[in-house]
């Protein structure tokens, strides 16, 4: 299993930055959509159904974006958000 795991991993690893970016990024609806069906009128047990997979959706696309972008990818984003920071206090 662990075998499976690196090669997965490795896998990741060698997808573009661009796509990492798309990956991370399609985390954020998994997350509202887990926490906002809350509110709609469903059973209780459907509501943790659907918050146990779309919250597990969102974790497994948080953590492949940042496999796929890796250390560099993510030191690469920071510095693009502080710069656009920079930017807009100028």
């Amino acid at each position: 299993m662990k075998v499976f795991f690196e090669k997965l991993r490795r896998w990741l690893s060698r997808l573009s930055f661009r796509t990492g970016v798309i990956v991370l990024l399609c985390c954020i609806p998994c997350y509202i959509l887990s926490f906002a069906q809350m509110a709609l009128p469903i059973s209780t047990e459907l509501k943790g159904v659907l918050w146990f997979v779309l919250f597990g959706m969102a974790k497994t696309l948080q953590y492949g974006g940042l496999t796929i972008l890796g250390v560099e990818g993510v030191k690469r984003l920071k510095q693009w958000f502080r710069s656009l920071k920079n930017h807009n206090t100028n």
